[in-house]
């Protein structure tokens, strides 16, 4: 239980080192700054494709470009990118770090087909000598703190994190994210947080847990009941952005927040609202709350037909005043 030390890496240090993961097209800028509000010790950019940074018109929309703005708030703040060819992850390295974030994450556990199968993310896991090419040439591009988040291994029957942890160390990784999960498995079944010690005895860099990290308990438990040096909590966050402030106080005080208000609920989505617009601009800034619709009223009696409603409207102002009607409703008996 790491608890008592701070999450180190490089000169950041963090305590006790809860943190959102890099999730593509869920933590952008509005929605990293709503989760450092709430308590998350770090956040990452959304993934982002080397290729398209080395490919996109500087003249025209970059979107790949996009993702790696950042408020100073959200320090301390990595900027997480993925690719199969070490020549451009070093040349994307180069542009991301002239952004000036804390530290550079390589994206070695992205299972989806479209990146793994072409060799980038855990596609690396199935060779691990170019792996090995990726971090050395991202390593001599910065001289910020590189991380790696990564996966068991591809599957059940070529699990290697042991070893990649040693192989990573060697080549001057800072610290290390494990989802304990394989790429097989994607999101299903449960982690494996036994690999976790196993890792940490091989090493001596900050090993970070990842997977099914949902609430106060399970994060507590990770603490409690393995070696790691922090957490990552991804999907949780989206269904229940307070999940980090749940976490702190539970960890700090042994005791549980009460369920957020309406109108904390309410106060909230407006947060979002405001931010998003201010960053994506109004027709893509609405676009990019809705997916956080659910998360900010599930529990409460109606939000099924709530998010729908929300969801489906295109003009702001109307769902400005949706929600001002929804704060000046009476609190509900339960939520």
């Amino acid at each position: 239980m790491a608890l008592n030390q701070p999450l180190t890496i490089g000169s950041i240090q963090v305590r006790p080192g809860i943190l959102l993961a890099p999730m593509e097209d869920v933590s952008d800028l509005p929605f990293r700054r709503i989760c450092r509000e709430l308590g998350a010790d770090m956040v990452y950019t959304e993934f982002v494709n080397a290729e398209g940074l080395l490919r996109e018109d500087p003249e025209g929309p970059r979107r790949s470009y996009h993702k790696l703005d950042f408020h100073e708030s959200e320090r301390p703040l990595g900027m997480q990118i993925y690719g199969a060819s070490e020549m451009s992850m070093e040349e994307a390295t180069r542009i991301a770090a002239d952004r000036g974030p804390d530290l550079i994450d390589i994206n070695c556990g992205c299972w989806v087909s479209n990146v793994a199968l072409r060799g980038a993310g855990a596609g690396l896991l199935r060779d691990l000598p170019q792996m090995q090419q990726v971090v050395r040439r991202v390593r001599s591009a910065t001289d910020l703190p590189v991380t790696v988040k990564t996966r068991l291994g591809w599957d059940t029957a070529s699990i290697q994190i042991v070893d990649v942890a040693r192989m990573l160390e060697g080549e001057g990784v800072s610290a290390l994210t494990v989802h304990c999960r394989t790429r097989a498995q994607g999101h299903k079944g449960v982690p494996d947080y036994s690999w976790i010690d196993r890792i940490k005895a091989a090493v001596s860099i900050p090993v970070i847990l990842n997977g099914d990290i949902t609430d106060a308990l399970t994060a507590s438990a990770a603490f409690r009941d393995t070696a790691c040096d922090g957490v990552m909590i991804g999907r949780a966050a989206i269904r229940h952005p307070w999940v980090f402030r749940e976490v702190q106080h539970f960890l700090a005080t042994g005791e549980h927040l009460p369920e957020p208000t309406l109108a904390e609920r309410v106060a909230l989505c407006e947060r979002h609202l405001d931010l998003a617009l201010e960053h994506h601009g109004e027709r893509y800034g609405l676009l990019s709350v809705r997916r956080s619709f659910a998360g900010y009223f599930r529990g409460m009696p109606g939000a099924a037909a709530l998010r729908q409603e929300l969801s489906q409207e295109k003009d702001v102002a109307r769902v400005r005043q949706r929600l001002a009607e929804l704060a000046s409703q009476p609190e509900p008996a339960t939520l």
